[in-house]
């Protein structure tokens, strides 16, 4: 019998060096590759591709566009993740799961798409303000082709994740505590700016890094918007150079990604200084929303949250769908003239529409399974690992996540430009090399929902299945994987939901005939032909949204926290 369970023991041992081996692939390697790109040559001087990028006007230029652009556009998305989050999970306000999956669907939304149907709104060429007669006059400027119209896109893009911070600190407030300030008479405006404010500042700090470090590395709003008037950002600048001059400017790249990277952690550090600097016990029940009575208040507050949302997400969208439905940019829309003829042209007439849809579902898709299986291996094994090597294995995972998405497409040309040695297999121009960026970027994803689920798991159960003498897969599949499950399912869906869409990552590693729907908007748009481009965008949005909707549905069935946007 012992030795049984010794051998039990050496196979889950070997399972998990297996398994860190296949992450440190795919996490570290990447990494480390870009960084030796990046320094090589370093005691050459100027002559080194880091002293040729900080001495180019364009790269400060750049990183002064990035700074401004990503600072504002956090402030922006302070306020309205503040709003929402404050009303949504302090008050009585009604109506609370539907304005949460409304504010929420913009960041899951494409930032391309987004940025288009922005574009499809606002300026002289709207299909929208011309059907209403409010259109600017012709040859007016476009006001989002400049630096706050970007900050005002990746404000709106990434408020859904100051939101999602701050109301973990809000829904974990010490119902004691607020109780007694209510008992000894205080007013509801005294306890908000004396008690909620202060305690919850850690969630707020938190959320407005993460939105800060989102909008540095997001791509798609401001090739949209900042190509077109000659304003570049790093990832953009990135972008042009790699496009302009092909892999001979490897080494220079690397060193620009390099320092998005830098700037990105930076963000990271600073939060964690400042909330080292604010942190504190708090002592009490929690876990329960509070229901402060608005009284009179309510019905303007709710009018002000449809109001906002209408002009975030509803206008917009009308907006996509008039600009997809009019024979040409710039028409007014009325009965004559509507037309499908763009949904035609891009699903009956073009072959790239379909190719685009297949390597996304293909993408997405095999990497959502594949991220399954690995996951949920990986969050088993890691229940047994001591904390400190549970915590450093979670870091390690979460670098491709936290980097920006064009830095890690650098990092994948460097390492797969020449054939694998041994195999003699090339990646670069594949869709191949897509699929190993979206399992490095999006491990965490998957993981994270999983992790939860086991950690409230009763452990009593795998350990009489061990005493019984079952192995670790027979324990794993017969008995945790069908508590586990849900989890498993929506950590899925979740990668699906993400990388179907995306365009940060691809917009670099793609090759004629491996668009995916990202790109493919994108150059549609690039190309002139917004019509196509919104005809597409409208059913990528249709698409997320059935997704959410699914994952809204199965709520009940999973853990709690699984869902981003569920209670």
């Amino acid at each position: 019998m012992i030795a049984h369970f010794q051998y039990l023991r050496s196979q889950q041992r070997w399972l998990l060096i297996l398994l860190l081996i296949l992450t440190s692939l795919l996490t570290l390697m990447p990494t480390m590759r870009l960084l030796i790109e990046a320094l090589q040559g370093w005691q050459l001087g100027s002559a080194s591709p880091m002293m040729q990028v900080l001495q180019q006007p364009a790269t400060w230029r750049a990183l002064w566009h990035s700074l401004y652009t990503s600072g504002l556009g956090t402030l922006i998305a302070v306020v309205l993740g503040c709003l929402f989050a404050f009303t949504l999970t302090l008050t009585n306000i009604r109506g609370k799961s539907l304005l949460v999956f409304c504010f929420m669907l913009p960041m899951m939304i494409p930032p391309q798409v987004t940025a288009l149907s922005w574009l499809q709104l606002t300026g002289p060429g709207s299909p929208l303000l011309n059907t209403l007669g409010i259109a600017p006059a012709l040859g007016s400027p476009q006001p989002l082709y400049s630096a706050e119209g970007i900050a005002l896109l990746l404000g709106i893009q990434h408020a859904p994740l100051v939101f999602l911070a701050l109301r973990s600190s809000l829904i974990h407030l010490p119902r004691d505590l607020i109780e007694v300030a209510r008992i000894s008479g205080a007013r509801q405006h005294k306890i908000w700016i004396d008690m909620i404010l202060p305690l919850s500042r850690n969630g707020l700090i938190a959320g407005a890094s993460i939105a800060f470090v989102s909008a540095l590395g997001n791509f798609g709003i401001p090739a949209m918007l900042g190509i077109p008037a000659s304003y570049y950002v790093l990832p953009t600048l990135i972008y042009q150079k790699m496009s302009g001059f092909g892999t001979s400017v490897l080494p220079e790249i690397a060193s620009l990604s390099v320092l998005i990277g830098v700037l990105a952690l930076m963000g990271v550090m600073l939060q964690q200084q400042m909330l080292k600097r604010s942190r504190f016990s708090l002592l009490g029940h929690s876990g329960r929303s509070q229901d402060f009575v608005l009284g009179r208040w309510r019905l303007l507050l709710e009018i002000v949250l449809a109001l906002v949302l209408v002009l975030i997400l509803v206008a917009p969208l009308v907006a996509l769908v008039t600009s997809s439905l009019v024979p040409a940019m710039g028409v007014h829309l009325n009965f004559t003239n509507l037309s499908f003829a763009a949904y035609q042209e891009m699903v009956g007439r073009q072959g790239v529409t379909l190719r685009a849809f297949s390597n996304s579902l293909l993408l997405a898709g095999g990497a959502a399974l594949l991220l399954m299986l690995l996951a949920t291996l990986l969050a088993y094994l890691m229940q047994s690992l001591p904390q400190r090597a549970r915590s450093a294995l979670t870091s390690m995972i979460e670098i491709p996540y936290a980097l920006p998405g064009v830095v890690l497409a650098i990092a994948c040309i460097l390492l797969f430009a020449k054939p694998i040695p041994l195999l003699n297999l090339t990646l670069y121009g594949s869709l191949g090399i897509i699929f190993i960026a979206y399992l490095a970027r999006f491990l965490s994803v998957s993981l994270k929902p999983i992790v939860a689920s086991f950690s409230e798991l009763d452990p009593s159960l795998e350990e009489a299945a061990r005493i019984s003498g079952a192995s670790t897969l027979r324990r794993l599949v017969d008995i945790l994987l069908p508590l586990i499950a849900p989890a498993v399912f929506a950590g899925g869906l979740l990668v699906f939901l993400t990388a179907v869409n995306e365009l940060t990552v691809s917009a670099l590693l793609w090759s004629a005939g491996k668009e995916t729907l990202g790109v493919l908007i994108f150059n549609l748009d690039q190309s002139g032909d917004s019509i196509l481009a919104s005809a597409i965008a409208v059913l990528v949005v249709l698409m997320v949204a059935a997704i959410m909707l699914l994952l809204s549905l199965l709520a009940k069935h999973l853990p709690k926290g699984v869902i981003p946007w569920q209670n």
